[in-house]
């Protein structure tokens, strides 16, 4: 499980340096302006096409079938990549929180509030957009996958307005830190644990060729 981690590691920093490169300039477009709430959701959604990516280089490059002949299960093929998606999320949240943190003090407008109602949303809107590619293209492959990558694209491009749309400022969210908002984001931590489940179950019976 370290060797397909460490491979993922390699990969990542070799094909999703535009991905890098763009979360640190919408974080420090968000610290250099606060108000610019969708510079600051869009990276930790991002996070979520990393595995996506991983896996479309690893089709092309015929590593699936390749890997048949190692000492790994599918099902642990299946769980680095979730596993580097989590890496990604959380890597990206804190930098995430990081960014907000700065920008508030800078700002001299520090509310823990705020900070924690970005931060339940934002691990909310991860999971789910993380969720809806794998078990597709871990079920019939990347190609015949694409459809539901591009409606990941779009989800996460909507939530991210959508998101940025629900805070008038900083100070002033239009959602409100209550239960409601913690069971959305257990729901969703449930979708990806399910996403989980179901991409080592597509996987197992998919037949390599």
């Amino acid at each position: 499980m370290k060797g397909l981690l460490l491979k993922d590691f390699y990969m990542a920093t070799k094909y999703c340096k535009v991905f890098i490169a763009m979360v640190f300039l919408f974080l420090g477009v968000s610290v250099a302006n606060s108000d610019m709430f969708f510079f600051l959701v869009y990276p930790c959604m991002l996070a979520g096409i990393i595995p996506v990516t991983l896996l479309g280089y690893d089709e092309r490059n015929k590593w699936l079938e390749y890997s048949g002949t190692l000492p790994y299960t599918k099902a642990q093929i299946v769980s680095s990549k979730y596993l580097v998606g989590l890496i990604a999320q959380v890597s990206v949240l804190i930098l995430t929180m990081i960014a907000q943190a700065i920008s508030m003090h800078v700002n001299n407008r520090i509310d823990m509030k705020s900070l924690l109602i970005l931060l339940v949303t934002l691990v909310a809107m991860s999971c789910f957009s993380s969720s809806i590619t794998l078990p597709f293209m871990f079920k019939w492959g990347v190609e015949k996958g694409r459809i539901a990558y591009y409606f990941m694209i779009g989800f996460i491009c909507g939530g991210a307005l959508f998101i940025s749309n629900l805070f008038e400022d900083q100070l002033n969210p239009v959602i409100q830190l209550n239960s409601l908002l913690f069971i959305v984001c257990a729901i969703a931590i449930g979708i990806y644990a399910l996403s989980w489940y179901l991409s080592i179950r597509f996987f197992e019976k998919r037949e390599m060729r």
